[in-house]
C-alpha cells in the first residue's frame, strides 16, 4: 500500500526555520511531479511549492525566496526548508506526489498534514 508520510513540523520563533520531509513508502514506478501545500484556518489548501521529475520548481509568490523545495529519487522523498518564517505561515502543511504505479496507472497521494506554527 502507497502512503505518504510527512515530519519535521512544531513550533518556532518568527525569523527562525523549519525543514518539512516526506516520505513515500510502498511500491511505486515513478515519482512525477511533487509539492508541498498549506491549509491555514478558515481557508482552503493552497499550493506552496512544488518539484517536477525533471528538478523544475515552482513557488507560491508569498514563499519565494525563503523556501526551497528539493527531492530525492532514491530515497523517495520530497523536502521542504523554510526559513525566516512568519507568523502567517502557521498552517497546516501538506505533502502531495502523483505516482506512478506501473506501465498503466498513475495516482495523485496525500499525506496526512504537519503542523507549523510560527509564534514567539
Amino acid at each position: 500500500q502507497v502512503q505518504l508520510a510527512e515530519s519535521g513540523g512544531g513550533l518556532v520563533q518568527p525569523g527562525g526555520s523549519l525543514r518539512l520531509s516526506c516520505v513515500v513508502s510502498g511500491p511505486i514506478f515513478k515519482m512525477h511531479d511533487m509539492g508541498w501545500y498549506r491549509r491555514t484556518p478558515g481557508n482552503q489548501r493552497e499550493l506552496v511549492a512544488e518539484i517536477s521529475d525533471g528538478g523544475g520548481t515552482t513557488y507560491a509568490d508569498f514563499v519565494k525566496g525563503r523556501f526551497t523545495i528539493s527531492r530525492d529519487n532514491a530515497k523517495k522523498t520530497v523536502d521542504l526548508h523554510m526559513d525566516s518564517l512568519k507568523p502567517e505561515d502557521t498552517a497546516v502543511y501538506y505533502c502531495n506526489a502523483n505516482l506512478r504505479l506501473n506501465r498503466f496507472a498513475m495516482k495523485d497521494y496525500w499525506g496526512q498534514g504537519t503542523q507549523v506554527t510560527v509564534s514567539s
